[in-house]
This record gives structure tokens, sequence and C-alpha cells, in this order.
């Protein structure tokens, strides 16, 4: 994982309702950018979909941006192609820029493992927080209920913390999903251990 305070990885990738170029340098007069790695058919971005669009719409007063980044195989996974996303996102009703990470490289740079997998650069576009949205968790099967409603709460907590000048607290939860669906032997390091 990216230790707190590193520098953000640069990126430049095709917007998937759009097609048009999105760089980082995009959202430099944001005081806080939220980068979410997630993709169309994962139950557990589909369980977070209604909080994330409430948490945009709650901070879209206060210089907050987010991006999304898509960077799963859609040669195994169609249903995470830009179109899909693109649909998911309308539906949805994620009004930021969802990106597609063809190569993949902009996952690793990031140490992205899951979708979702959240990462809030603060106003110097340093890493100040990597970890989950809430502690809900979807329900996968009938042995295993739905776990709590979502809340946004350990996102919210490190955007008002950036928000008010502090550091968000160092216990920071890493984020819950489906693991990213790497290319044949593109997987990361990290991954395979």
């Amino acid at each position: 994982m990216l230790p707190p305070g590193t520098g953000a990885p640069d990126f430049a990738l095709p917007c998937v309702a759009t097609g048009r170029q999105v760089r980082l340098a995009d959202f430099a007069d944001a005081r806080a950018l939220v980068v979410i790695f997630l993709c169309a058919h994962c139950p557990y971005v589909v369980h977070v979909r209604p909080e994330l669009a409430r948490v945009q719409r709650d901070y879209a007063g206060k210089n907050v941006a987010f991006v999304g980044i898509t960077a799963n195989d859609i040669g195994q996974h169609p249903q995470d192609a830009p179109a899909a996303t693109a649909a998911m996102a309308r539906e949805a009703g994620l009004d930021f820029p969802i990106l597609y990470d063809e190569s993949q490289a902009v996952a690793r740079a990031y140490g992205a493992a899951c979708t979702p997998d959240f990462f809030v650069l603060d106003g110097s576009r340093r890493l100040a927080y990597r970890g989950q949205l809430d502690d809900s968790r979807p329900m996968r099967g009938p042995d295993r209920p739905e776990r709590g409603t979502t809340n946004g709460a350990d996102l919210r907590a490190a955007l008002d913390a950036i928000l008010a000048g502090r550091t968000p607290e160092a216990d920071q939860k890493p984020s819950v999903g489906c693991n990213i669906k790497w290319k044949p032997g593109n997987e990361p390091d990290y991954f395979r251990h």
C-alpha cells in the first residue's frame, strides 16, 4: 500500500462517457480529491453506489472533487467495458468522471487491490486516506446477510478532517470488495503474495 503522505501517481485517461482525456492536473483547485477504483458489476460497488452518490452531493459545495477509475480486464469481464460503466454511472447518479485504465498502469501505481478502493488526496495531492467507505457490507448469500447500512462514515471523516486542515485518523480500515480483474501476466507483485 502507498504510505500516507505519498504524492499521487499521475494519470491521463479517457472518460468512459465522453472519451475525453482527464488528467490529475484537471483537479488542481480542489481541496481534496477522492479517487475511487470501481467497476460496473462488482456487488460491493453496487452496494455502495447510493451512498457514494450522496457523499458526492453532500460535498459538492465544499471544493471536493471525485474521479472514478475502472481497470478490470474487459477481455475476461466485458460487463466492465467503458460503455457499460458509463451506463452504470448514469443509472447510479454518479456525476463525476469515470476513467478507463485499459493498461492497468494507474491501478498498479496506486496499489489498488479491489473494487471499490478509495484514495483521498489532500490539496497538495498527497495521500491522506486509503480505505473503506464505511463498515457496511453487501449480502453475500443467505448465510451471510448484509451488514449495516451504508453511511460513508469513514470517507466522510477523512474528508471532514482534510477540509478542517487536519490529518485524517491514522487507523484506516482497508476497503473490502472484489479483486481487480488483472490481465493475465499483468498482476502486480503485491497481488501475487
